[in-house]
């Protein structure tokens, strides 16, 4: 099965990192780099209750980042990270974010 994350901003604009050659991050440092990009991004709980999903994390955080962070060469690392940790934290091979619609599909 392939292993990648897209991200997408529409028709526009939509990144794949491809994650068959990289080492997958464990679950624990997936789910504590998610809270840290969170937190540093300034995002904000998506849900009244201020219940915080792991998918809502993956949503907020890859529009706080921008589109700039998944096209620019010089925040490679940064993507592959962001897709290694989105993988890892929702347990799944294949990932697409669809920023503008705020949502996940596996």
């Amino acid at each position: 099965m392939r292993s990648h994350v897209t991200v997408s901003w529409g028709e526009a604009a939509s990144y794949v990192l491809d994650l068959e050659e990289v080492q997958p991050m464990p679950h624990d440092v997936a789910r504590h780099w998610l809270d840290d990009q969170f937190s540093e991004l300034g995002c904000e709980p998506l849900r009244a209750t201020g219940k915080v999903l792991t998918a809502d994390k993956v949503l907020c955080v890859a529009e706080a980042a921008g589109e700039v962070r998944f096209r620019d060469t010089r925040h490679r690392d940064w993507a592959m990270a962001f897709a290694r940790a989105a993988s890892a934290a929702l347990a799944k091979p294949a990932v697409t974010v669809d920023v503008p619609s705020q949502a996940l599909s596996y």
